[in-house]
């Protein structure tokens, strides 16, 4: 670069906040599953790149070299298998594992810059952004994007703005548009109106379809349309959503930070390799999903207190009438004991098993949620039991954490897990599992 051009973020370097804030900032990890393939394994670089559903169903994940080669989100897997190998694309089972734990890292990141950080989904958190005196706000967003790849090799995009709904909107074009190197502040453009007016009205966050559809019945396309819409008028059509959805495009911020309360529901349930006739082995996969709802409810620190098991079969098979039915089991105390848990799903099973029938799927999911220091004390309960259980717990937790997912398991869930899901292109475990990291030889 010639020593009179200057980056973007150069040009802004003096720029005057509006304010000095807080701002609004959401991170979003760019092509998440594919990315986090990469990191471990750099021959990726620049190549076409697809994550792929349950039992290697579907696409659901896509690099921007995948995208550019015409393959398609939802892709089905066994149609396209000619077209990946004819385009070299590299394919990958989803790696649930690797991919929960490297967003659990970037959070780490995050919080290190902010404490007031929501996350939003597995690739996206918001934060609340207070930048030290004199520091640029994009700059600052520069910084803790170029931090996020340094230590975790991930690329992120990040937008910043007012309010939630217009941060979304900046990071859309910060992801978009290279000028602005994956930062984009709505203060670093005069006139971020000319934005709205080239976002359609149905990318704006919290417009569903039937909004979107609505809006354009009126008129109502971009949106810039939306955000000229009178207040009165979208409280009628729009409700209360519609709103703050209004209020947030002109800079009134109306959608707050959320806290990290526990989960209304926790499921945990997947399509099995091949059909499941035997009830032993609905058994094993009852237990093994429950073991992972607990650990999810453990890590969170809640307790819960209703059990919910389902079964099915196949919708679609020609040969076998379709069965489909579930069990709620409420529980005499809430709890986050697996035994205990499983006990419930078990004699759940039980009741919806049926004989002669081929599962395609069965999973567990626990309701009643509330955080384990809000559960009313009960005098008929042995406390020291209960504080045995809870070490166990966490024991069997603090092993699986260090060590890898599943190295401890209980009896019931089974060894060979014979109904497992179909993953024949998982990557390795890099850095949940020992006994997957590469070994170097010397």
């Amino acid at each position: 670069m010639k020593p009179s051009q200057k980056t973007v973020h150069d040009r802004f370097r003096e720029a005057p906040e509006k304010g000095s804030g807080p701002f609004y900032a959401i991170v979003d990890c760019n092509n998440f599953y594919a990315s986090c393939e990469r990191v471990f394994n750099p021959a990726l670089r620049n190549k076409p790149v697809v994550v792929l559903s349950n039992n290697d169903g579907c696409v659901i994940a896509r690099s921007a070299e995948a995208k550019e080669a015409g393959i398609p989100m939802g892709a089905p897997a066994f149609k396209y298998e000619r077209e990946f190998q004819d385009k070299g694309v590299h394919v990958f089972s989803s790696n649930y594992a690797l991919y929960g734990d490297m967003s659990g890292r970037v959070v780490h990141i995050l919080r290190d810059f902010c404490e007031d950080v929501e996350v939003y989904s597995i690739d996206e958190a918001f934060m609340l952004l207070q930048p030290p005196a004199g520091r640029a706000v994009h700059l600052y967003g520069q910084e803790i994007r170029k931090r996020i790849f340094q230590w975790i090799g991930l690329p992120v995009s990040i937008g910043i703005a007012p309010t939630k709904t217009l941060a979304k909107i900046a990071n859309h074009f910060a992801k978009r548009e290279k000028l602005w190197d994956g930062v984009l502040h709505t203060d670093m453009i005069k006139d971020f109106d000319s934005y709205l007016k080239r976002l359609p009205v149905g990318e704006v966050w919290g417009i569903g379809k039937q909004h979107k559809q609505f809006l354009h019945s009126h008129g109502i396309e971009s949106a810039f349309d939306l955000k000229q819409a009178p207040e009165s008028w979208i409280k009628r059509h729009m409700h209360v959503t519609g709103l703050r959805t209004l209020r947030e495009l002109n800079g009134i911020p109306s959608i707050e930070m959320e806290d990290l309360e526990p989960r209304k529901g926790i499921l945990s349930s997947r399509s099995f390799r091949k059909p499941v006739t035997e009830y032993e082995q609905l058994q094993e996969a009852v237990s093994a999903y429950m073991s992972r709802a607990a650990e999810k409810l453990r890590a969170q620190q809640s307790v819960a207190g209703v059990v919910h098991v389902f079964v099915k079969t196949n919708r679609f098979a020609k040969n076998q009438p379709y069965y489909s039915n579930t069990a709620t089991m409420p529980l005499p105390l809430a709890t986050d004991f697996t035994p205990d848990l499983t006990k419930a799903a078990l004699a759940g099973l039980s009741e919806v098993f049926l004989e002669g029938h081929a599962y395609q799927k069965a999973g567990v999911m626990l309701t009643e949620i509330r955080r384990s220091d809000q559960v009313q004390g009960n005098l008929f309960v042995d406390q020291d039991m209960l504080t045995r259980k809870k070490k166990l717990a966490n024991a069997v937790d603090a092993v699986n954490q260090k060590m890898g997912r599943n190295k401890l398991i209980y009896a019931v869930n089974g060894i060979e897990q014979a109904w497992t899901m179909k993953q024949e292109h998982k990557s390795p475990g890099y850095t949940t599992r020992w006994d997957e990291l590469p070994v170097a030889k010397s």
